[in-house]
């Protein structure tokens, strides 16, 4: 393969071309309700070959038969001598040979499908079970194992096995109208272990979608809000991860504004970082899907922007120097500028000093969806609690957290102690989801405009 490959590669009239091979084997069960909806095994193969032409722009080609590799590179070649458009220039970045291999502690691929769906349906039993008011459920398990090969012109030659498993948890419970639901994800490249032994999980979610039912709405206004590691590591994902991808940067004035280099956003307290490198998390390769080696990129440093998220390109167009976040989805897509594993790094205050000066307040936890326009966002946290008197007190719900990013972080004047990586994080950026790493400590920020009744 890797004598075709190169071959192909030789045969290109572009100023740069690259082969990205994908291998991937799947299995996915979904129960929905009392009802097995899915568990089935998938193998997709293909590849993606882009080639550029400095004074023209990017070629793309897909393909699923490596016999048709060399027609393709053509094809790519004359794609991108049709476009008229500015010079691209590539950030230099060394050619690097690698194979990467993992080994699991126990490999998923060797379980049988009827383990895997008997696993799922001991958890849907336990949310089914839990209370007449649970009406409905969604559990998935999920597996993938990929081999992904990657060669370019510049003599980069990288083959790397990606693993990741992970089980998905959901409960919806009614009552009188009133409809609740709870959720909890496990997912990391790991071996099948990982989903194993997850029933108190499982009864975690059924109970508090039941308590939800019960809980007040929260009243308007604006409070003092701690936000729990995961409604954080969401906060900085979506809220300002995404404002620190070069390409936004580049190609909008508006976000160009607000992202200046040395602009302060917060407190000395404040530290964002983004590292692709960190072992056995979601977004963690040793190289991105250009070749680029990854590693930690600050973001922000004591409350100050100091970096931001490159590909080849963008590092190019801007004169800086490539971060190793060219990611795709797919072979389907070329790489573009996204986040690896992002987040707010801790800090020194404890959970029981961030709560100790709250007369009244609110401690959101977890998230169920939200939006963001630029600096403006809007997050529904999962389930909350008031704090009264510097104490958690009773569980509330329809939680809506929403304000302009850079007043926010601002007004952020704690950050914990603590630190947790969060099970989850898919990016849905343009090519739908990457998986993707997002953690952070506790954080409390002040005045937030809080929505409900």
């Amino acid at each position: 393969m890797r004598e075709r490959i190169e071959a192909a590669l030789r045969s290109s009239r572009a100023d740069y071309t690259e082969v990205r091979l994908e291998e991937r084997e799947r299995t996915r069960v979904d129960f929905r309700g009392r009802n097995l909806e899915r568990a089935d095994i998938a193998l997709d193969r293909g590849g993606i070959v882009r080639c550029l032409v400095r004074e023209g722009g990017w070629g793309i080609a897909t393909f699923n038969d490596l016999e048709d590799l060399p027609r393709r590179v053509e094809q790519a070649y004359q794609g991108a001598r049709a476009i008229q458009g500015e010079p691209i220039t590539l950030a230099p970045v060394p050619a690097s040979e690698d194979a990467i291999t993992v080994s699991l502690e126990r490999d998923f691929r060797g379980v049988s499908l009827t383990e895997k769906t008997s696993l799922v349906e001991g958890y849907n039993a336990i949310l089914l079970g839990f209370d007449p008011r649970i009406v409905d459920t969604q559990v998935i398990y999920t597996d993938v194992f990929s081999r992904v090969t990657l060669a370019n012109s510049e003599g980069s030659y990288i083959e790397d096995e990606r693993p990741m498993v992970g089980v998905w948890l959901l409960a919806v419970a009614r009552e009188d109208g009133n409809v609740q639901q709870a959720g909890e994800v496990v997912s990391r490249p790991a071996g099948y272990e990982l989903v194993l032994g997850h029933e108190a999980l499982a009864e975690t979610v059924a109970r508090r979608a039941v308590d939800l039912l019960g809980a007040p709405r929260v009243r308007g206004g604006r409070y003092t809000v701690i936000c729990n590691p995961d409604l954080a590591s969401v906060f900085v994902h979506e809220a300002f991860g995404h404002l620190s991808e070069a390409d936004l940067i580049y190609s909008d004035p508006r976000a160009r504004e607000m992202m200046v280099m040395g602009r302060r956003f917060g407190g000395e307290h404040l530290n964002i970082v983004d590292d692709g490198s960190l072992p056995g998390l979601r977004g963690t390769h040793r190289y991105d899907d250009e070749g680029m080696p990854t590693g930690r990129t600050e973001l922000v440093h004591n409350g100050v922007l100091v970096g931001r998220l490159h590909s080849r390109e963008t590092a190019g167009r801007m004169g800086e120097r490539p971060t190793g976040n060219a990611r795709a989805t797919s072979y389907r897509y070329p790489p573009i500028v996204r986040m690896s594993n992002t987040c707010i790094e801790p800090g020194e205050t404890s959970f029981e000093e961030m709560l100790r000066d709250v007369e009244l307040g609110i401690y959101a936890c977890d998230t169920i969806g939200g939006e963001t326009a630029l600096e403006n966002f809007s997050f529904s946290a999962g389930y909350a609690h008031m704090i009264r008197d510097g104490q958690v007190a009773e569980l509330i719900r329809d939680v809506i957290l929403s304000g302009n990013l850079f007043v926010t972080l601002e007004n952020i004047d704690a950050v914990g102690s603590g630190f947790r990586w969060a099970d989850y994080g898919v990016c849905g950026k343009g090519q739908g989801g990457l998986a993707v790493g997002m953690g952070a400590p506790h954080i409390r920020i002040r005045d937030v405009l809080v929505g409900g009744e």
